[in-house]
């Protein structure tokens, strides 16, 4: 048989801190106080980090030949599902477009020893340009 504290309402709400709300349940005769614990809204909001993605652009060199692509999905501003392409670099994402993958093809082409470039990026949106530059 368990045995659980019952605690008063004015007891229970007095036990309720801003760090930490005490999950309960509701018994016939009173609330019985459970062991897991819920982050409240202010303490998930504190320690809200939002996703980013941020770009290949960003890196200032990427080693071709260790890098590793990762393939991601998301959704775009009319809920429909794309796919995307990142690297990971010390636990953040840095997405690389087609055109840089499709650039890099072609300096292969030419020059099949590449092992490190930079990417350079101008514009936004629709007007973004990416400039792929072999290091070596």
């Amino acid at each position: 048989m368990n045995q659980y504290d019952v605690m008063t309402r004015e007891e229970m709400i007095n036990s309720w801190s801003d760090d930490a709300l005490k999950s309960t349940a509701s018994t016939g005769m009173g609330i019985q106080e459970g062991e897991k614990k819920m982050e409240s809204i202010k303490t998930a909001a504190q320690n809200y980090k939002q996703q980013v993605t941020k770009n290949i652009s960003e890196l200032p060199e990427v080693n071709i030949e260790t890098m590793q692509l990762e393939d991601r999905e998301a959704m775009d501003n009319e809920n429909k599902p794309f796919s995307y392409k990142v690297v990971v670099v010390n636990g953040e994402e840095y997405r690389v477009p087609g055109s840089v993958i499709g650039s890099i093809k072609g300096i292969l082409d030419k020059k099949p020893t590449l092992k490190r470039i930079s990417v350079s990026k101008t514009g936004s949106g629709m007007q973004t340009r990416y400039m792929v530059i072999p290091l070596d």
